[in-house]
């Protein structure tokens, strides 16, 4: 009996480990709240592997990898935050793979008067524009990005006291397209997602104008059943299937520098 009960044990253990290791948790950059779902559906499918998302500021969710969050793996908007994590014995040095080179534009609503392609930033500076939304620079790599580039182009004194800041990128797309602000200093992926891209209009801020948004990801380390799986959830980001994905939301490491207006 005393045999029976440890077989029975171990296999209890067994299917708790193998279960666990059946789902991921993963922590993603907010401009990644449309694409990400698409990409995990997709490896699912292919793998079985349960996903659960979970999204934010990049800066707001190191933190919450700091203080014990269970995730498995991390989407930054930068590098910064994943080098960080590596610093402090917090993710696996070896699988830091960066996805996508992430691009800011300036959105606005489909029936603004705003002549983007004209204008470009200066838009900003019309009495029309009452508000303007942005991430939070505190702890959004977009954020930081749209400040830079406001201060690049020589009008974010004029608009600072017109800044909507929210939570993270996603937000300050969901302020401009609810209408609470009058544009949007936003991803592009946003800008691309079926919720927003027949809704307005968007200018792509040049490079050059705010610090390179390198996006990076990362496992954390954990050293679970569940770390083999996540190195293969990064794995397929690489594969054609994953790339193509990312692409069809503006996430390469495409570096052109067009600053066309797009409907």
């Amino acid at each position: 009996m005393s045999a029976m009960r440890k077989l029975l044990a171990l296999l209890l253990l067994c299917t708790g480990g193998c279960a666990a290791a059946q789902e991921l948790t993963v922590a993603a950059a907010a401009d990644m709240s449309a694409v990400l779902p698409q990409l995990a559906d997709a490896y699912t499918k292919k793998t079985g592997v349960a996903m659960k998302l979970v999204f934010g500021s990049s800066g707001n969710l190191a933190n919450q990898i700091r203080n014990g969050a269970p995730f498995d793996v991390f989407f930054s908007a930068d590098e910064e935050y994943p080098q960080q994590l590596i610093a402090e014995g917090l993710a696996a040095k070896d699988t830091l793979y960066r996805y996508a080179v992430g691009r800011l534009v300036l959105w606005v609503p489909a029936d603004s008067p705003l002549d983007l392609a004209k204008l470009g930033m200066t838009a900003l500076l019309d009495p029309s524009v009452k508000k303007i939304s942005i991430a939070n620079p505190a702890h959004a790599p977009y954020g930081r990005a749209a400040e830079a580039a406001l201060r690049h182009f020589g009008i974010y004194e004029r608009v600072s006291s017109r800044l909507v800041l929210g939570e993270n990128v996603s937000q300050a797309a969901q302020f401009v397209e609810s209408g609470n602000a009058q544009a949007g200093l936003i991803a592009l992926s946003h800008a691309l997602a079926p919720a927003m891209k027949d809704k307005g209009r968007y200018w792509t801020v040049p490079l050059d104008s705010y610090p390179t948004l390198n996006q990076a990801a990362v496992v954390v380390a954990k050293f679970t059943a569940r770390d083999r799986a996540a190195r293969k959830f990064l794995g397929f980001l690489r594969s054609p299937e994953g790339a193509s994905l990312l692409t069809s939301y503006g996430l390469s490491l495409t570096t052109s520098n067009t600053n066309m207006e797009k409907h």
